[in-house]
């Protein structure tokens, strides 16, 4: 009998002991999460501060032979959503507006009458994958002398064909070897590679890089919510390697 009470007061206990730790538990379902996702944003904004503090202008990526370079079929076609928006590219014309002299509509050919860069670089995709490719086309400072922009300013917006959008610190738009380019292994993109202008950015990741370009701003204010297709779901900012 003795025994049998013992027993019952243990099991009363375990239970009172077991309702004073369900608020903790309620709070590590429900309060946790949304620190460790405040955590999150706040190291990774701290990583994007720390990287743009550490990015250096005037230091280069690793440029290869042409001995190094994958072949074309072999270089890979990625994209958020399809691989081709059908673009008309014989109407195309890229829109620069924003913090610029000379805003308007710019065809392909006043891209390509621009001092021509050939370049063989690393393109490193998030997703775990790298390739070296052969890219050709203008440095984006170079057109943005072309347009008048003011380089003083801190972003550079582009929107896209397929709807996707970035954005990237001026820092980097101005790395010469930051190009807008419209060539991969010496001819005319092809549509699945983002045909007729993408930026190709060896500083960046794979997810910078936009292709289907569309339009581009000058800015020194990003618009809300619309910071970068994958940064706005949670991916960094910068972007940087």
């Amino acid at each position: 009998m003795i025994k049998r009470l013992e027993e019952k007061e243990l099991r009363r206990k375990s239970r009172r002991e077991l309702l004073k730790l369900a608020p903790v538990a309620v709070l590590g379902v429900f309060a946790f999460p949304k620190l460790s996702d405040r955590l999150v944003t706040e190291g990774v904004a701290f990583s994007d501060w720390a990287s743009g503090a550490l990015f250096r202008r005037e230091h280069l990526a690793r440029t290869f032979a042409n001995s190094e370079v994958v072949p074309f079929e072999k270089f890979p076609y990625n994209g958020y959503d399809v691989l081709d928006p059908e673009v008309d590219l014989e109407k195309w014309t890229l829109t620069v507006e924003g913090d610029v002299q000379k805003p308007g509509e710019y065809t392909l050919a006043q891209v390509q009458g621009l001092p021509k860069i050939n370049q063989n670089t690393r393109h490193i995709c998030v997703e775990g994958w790298d390739v070296i490719g052969a890219f050709g086309g203008t440095r984006i400072s170079d057109f943005l002398k072309l347009v008048g922009a003011n380089t003083s300013a801190r972003f550079l917006e582009v929107e896209c064909a397929d709807d996707y959008y970035e954005s990237i610190d001026m820092a980097s738009v101005l790395h010469p070897q930051s190009l807008l380019c419209y060539e991969m292994y010496g001819q005319p993109l092809d549509r699945k590679h983002g045909a007729p202008l993408r930026l190709q950015m060896p500083t960046k990741l794979g997810y910078k890089q936009a292709k289907y370009l569309d339009t581009l701003r000058v800015t020194n204010v990003l618009k809300p919510g619309k910071t970068g297709y994958w940064e706005d779901q949670g991916y960094s900012w910068f972007g940087g390697l």
